[in-house]
C-alpha cells in the first residue's frame, strides 16, 4: 500500500511514543509502590500493558501496509512529584499529548484521503477520549481527597482492582 510519507513517518514516531509511555507509566508504577501505594503502583502497571497493547497495534498496521517498523532509542523517565494529585495531573497531560498526537495523524490521514488509515486511527480517536475522561475524573478525586490518609487509602484500594 502506498502512503504518504509524513503519515508514514509520524505512525512509526506514534508507534515509539507508545513504548514511551509505557515506560512512563512504569516508572509511575515505581514512584508509587516506593511510596507503599501498590494500589496506585498497579493502575499504572495496567496503563504501561494497555500503552504497550497500542504500541502493537501501530506495529501491526505498519507491517500490514508493508512498512518495517524501525526501533528507536526510548528515552527514561524519572517520576519526581510533591503529591499524587500532581502524578495524575502529570498523566493527563501526556493522555493530552497522546491525543493531539493521534488528531494530527488522522489530520493527514484526511488530507491525504488514506481512508484505511482514517480506519485504523478511529479506534484510537476513541480510546483517547475515554483515557483523557478517566484521568480527567481520577484528578478530580485525588484534588477532592487533599492528600488526606484516609481518602488516598481508599483512592489506593479502588485502583487495584483495575484489570
Amino acid at each position: 500500500m502506498t502512503i504518504n510519507n509524513e503519515l508514514l513517518e509520524k505512525l512509526q514516531k506514534q508507534f515509539a511514543f507508545e513504548l514511551e509511555s509505557g515506560y512512563i507509566y512504569l516508572d509511575y508504577a515505581g514512584y508509587a509502590a516506593d511510596r507503599d501505594m501498590n494500589g496506585i503502583s498497579h493502575f499504572f502497571i495496567e496503563q504501561a500493558k494497555e500503552e504497550y497493547e497500542h504500541a502493537m497495534k501501530f506495529f501491526d498496521y505498519l507491517n500490514e501496509i508493508g512498512h518495517r517498523v524501525e526501533f528507536p532509542v526510548i528515552n527514561g523517565s524519572k517520576a519526581e512529584f510533591e503529591t499524587f494529585t500532581e502524578l495524575f495531573e502529570a498523566a493527563l497531560a501526556h493522555e493530552k499529548e497522546v491525543t493531539r498526537r493521534i488528531h494530527e495523524l488522522m489530520d493527514i490521514a484526511v488530507a491525504n484521503k488514506d481512508y484505511p488509515t482514517m480506519d485504523f486511527l478511529n479506534w484510537f480517536i476513541t480510546e483517547q477520549r475515554e483515557e483523557e475522561d478517566s484521568f480527567n475524573g481520577l484528578v478530580a478525586k485525588f484534588k477532592g481527597i487533599n492528600e488526606k490518609f484516609q481518602g488516598l487509602y481508599l483512592l489506593d484500594k479502588e485502583l487495584s482492582y483495575r484489570e
